[in-house]
């Protein structure tokens, strides 16, 4: 006979991220920091300016247009505040009387 355990997990503390990650993230889910410019074989880069340097930009994705490229920042802006939504704790959906 097999027997399976399980086990349950709570909640009960907050994700430890820490004070720089936390900065960078929010630094990268503002989109006044995103740039994107033309590489020579046609294609659009996206970049991030560094929190450090504000004349030292980190790349991040390429594209073939333009369109393209704006979506992948979109995206990454999205994905970020996701981040930054999940590590203030867990999100309560539905309670029951």
């Amino acid at each position: 006979m097999t027997f399976y355990y399980t086990s349950t997990r709570t909640w009960n503390s907050q994700p430890q991220v820490s004070e720089e990650t936390k900065t960078l993230w929010e630094h990268i889910a503002n989109k006044e920091n995103w740039r994107i410019v033309q590489l020579p074989n046609g294609f659009y880069q996206t970049e991030y300016q560094a929190l450090e340097k504000e004349d030292t930009w980190h790349d991040v994705t390429r594209r073939e247009t333009i369109e393209g490229a704006e979506q992948a920042i979109d995206a990454s802006i999205d994905h970020y505040s996701k981040k930054l939504e999940y590590i203030s704790g867990p999100k309560i959906v539905k309670t029951f009387k």
